[in-house]
């Protein structure tokens, strides 16, 4: 019965004329803070474009993410906890979105809708986890979380390597524009997660020359854990994202698409550094209030007021079903949602609307938000009515309030995160997150070419990332015929596959003979040809936070075909004869299904 209800409102969305289908358009932030636009009382800089969406449309005042980025990801595409969709980490395929899980994506492109991504993914990147296996007919970014490269950067085009030229933001806005123009005559649904202003700290030098020298009026709660320098630059990558966001606006009003375009912007968890937040306490990677509360500003001329508040509590896991209603396009998938439908909310309708809890979970902490309180990851309670910035803990003199919250949380553990391991857990070096145990999958006849970077592998036997975070690494430091590299597959199609190696290699240490090993296939190459280039210079505005991997241009080493039968296995990739000191570096390993 459920199947047939819902295949009748699908028929009923697809009679809707596509002139009385609202297109929908979303821009996410990536690290940016609830105070870095001026819209919250920033004091540094305005940001216009994003304001002016807040004074045109609604603001959620009290809107909560998660304290990372690919859970919120999950949460906003799926109506549901991210622990729920399998999403337990930021990389080493600890991000990827379950499989059985259907996305808002999915939702309007059944409906009808044209949709495209443009942006940091950062929810797998490998068919069918891939964008455009998810429900967007055009995605042009990059597929993991944290990139190394803001100029020029090298990204994925509908599963294909293209190199952009320019600015990232500017980039993405590009393609955002001529999806719009493309699209203009029918209804769109276009996402654009900007990476902005995650680190590498990276603008072009007309935003950046002015903030360089700009004097930084902050009430940090801690300043002196402040990097004046950092938060000058964070501003600068926000206010050029705010002016490419008005670009897109302008273009609706040109387009007389504005009254008939929703359009939302949120971001994905709380700042990146220590830098004006409102006072709150915590920021990314914790579950306190800054590190989880995020703007959210919706606008929709004629459907939903104008400079309205919505004090409620609401949450990422809202927003699949707030679309879905106010769109009427079905959603996808009968599991149920965590999320609420917010429309009564939006459009000031009197409806009761009953206190209700939001989770947040990173890591071995979980934290509860009710309407009036905060049970911290530690069991500390706050009255966030009147201790907005949690500073007093009343668990002791409010122990009813506490017990309750409590159990509330223990029962959320075992409901949602059952006995799975905690989310950002570190393997036996110590450095980055463990490989995450599903395989990757390879193989697909509609998507021939699978990606195999460096972060979704494991490096053995004295090989070691660039870095200490996987997302943009490479591996390094392959010196003896011990080191290796192995990445478990799952090859869903028996045949012969094209191997393509991104890698750098000293001159003088070519000649190395490599072997790649599946079961009992194999293939040997030969590393002919040096190619050293140095690291980048022209990346950095300054200097990357530690940890991060300075990056530099790989090139292309055409291994030869190695066969692969269906069916799991792992893949490695190991060096036979080493005649000069390493072996090469390596980013990438691309299997083509011939």
């Amino acid at each position: 019965m459920t199947r047939l209800i819902l295949l009748a409102s699908l028929l009923f969305a697809l009679t809707i004329p596509a002139a009385d289908k609202p297109n929908v358009l979303i821009f996410l932030a990536d690290d940016m803070g609830w105070g870095d636009i001026s819209a919250n009382g920033n004091p540094n800089h305005a940001t216009p474009s994003i304001d002016s969406i807040a004074k045109d449309g609604v603001k959620l005042d009290r809107f909560y993410v998660c304290p990372v980025c690919s859970p919120t990801r999950a949460e906003f595409l799926t109506g549901r906890y991210h622990p729920r969709g399998g999403v337990k980490g930021v990389s080493t395929g600890q991000e990827r979105l379950n499989l059985d899980e259907r996305t808002l994506a999915d939702a309007f492109k059944a409906a009808g809708y044209r949709t495209g991504a443009f942006g940091k993914w950062h929810n797998g990147s490998q068919w069918p986890y891939h964008p455009n296996a998810r429900g967007f007919d055009e995605f042009y970014g990059f597929t993991s979380g944290h990139w190394g490269e803001y100029f020029d950067p090298p990204l994925d085009h509908n599963g294909q390597p293209v190199r952009g030229k320019g600015y990232m933001t500017d980039l993405l806005t590009d393609k955002a524009l001529e999806f719009i123009d493309a699209s203009k005559d029918k209804p769109f649904f276009c996402y654009v997660p900007y990476n902005v202003p995650h680190s590498p700290w990276a603008v072009p030098q007309a935003d950046w020359a002015r903030f360089k020298d700009k004097t930084i009026i902050t009430s940090e709660r801690d300043k002196a854990k402040e990097e004046i320098d950092e938060t000058r630059c964070a501003l600068a990558m926000v206010s050029n994202m705010d002016a490419n966001i008005g670009r897109v606006l302008r273009r609706l009003d040109e387009l007389k698409l504005t009254k008939n375009t929703i359009v939302i912007f949120f971001t994905d968890n709380g700042p990146n550094t220590f830098r004006w937040n409102g006072s709150m306490k915590g920021k990314k990677g914790t579950t306190d209030e800054g590190g989880v509360r995020s703007p959210f500003f919706i606008r929709w001329p004629g459907h939903l007021p104008s400079d309205h508040v919505v004090k409620e509590i609401t949450g990422a896991i809202d927003i699949l079903p707030t679309l879905c209603a106010l769109t009427s396009v079905p959603r996808l998938g009968e599991k149920p949602l965590d999320g609420r439908d917010l429309s009564p909310l939006l459009k000031k309708q009197s409806a009761a609307w009953p206190d209700r809890m939001i989770f947040s979970t990173w890591g071995p902490s979980v934290s509860v938000r009710t309407q009036a309180h905060r049970l911290d990851g530690q069991g500390a309670l706050y009255d966030m009515i009147t201790d907005p910035d949690q500073t007093q803990n009343i668990a002791t003199t409010q122990p009813e309030i506490a017990q309750a919250l409590t159990q509330a949380v223990k029962q959320w553990r075992k409901e949602v995160l059952g006995a799975a391991a905690p989310a950002g857990k570190r393997n036996k070096a110590g450095k980055g997150n463990a490989v995450d145990q599903r395989p990757i999958p390879v193989g697909y006849r509609e998507f021939p070419r699978s990606p195999l970077p460096a972060r979704d592998g494991e490096p053995q036997g004295g090989v070691k990332r660039s870095s200490g975070a996987p997302n943009c690494s490479y591996f390094v430091n392959w010196i003896t015929k011990e080191g290796r590299m192995i990445w478990n597959l799952d090859v869903k199609t028996t045949g012969d596959y094209s191997v393509e190696i991104l890698y750098t290699c000293p001159l003088a240490g070519a000649g190395s003979t490599i072997e790649l090993a599946s079961g009992e296939n194999r293939l040997s190459a030969k590393v002919t040809l040096g190619w050293n280039p140095p690291l980048y210079t022209n990346q950095d505005t300054i200097p990357r936070p530690a940890g991060e991997s300075q990056m530099k241009e790989f090139r292309s080493l055409e291994a030869g075909t190695l066969h692969l039968d269906k069916g799991r296995s792992v893949l490695s990739l190991s060096a036979t004869d080493i005649p000069g000191h390493s072996v090469m570096d390596v980013r990438q390993i691309n299997l083509i299904l011939k």
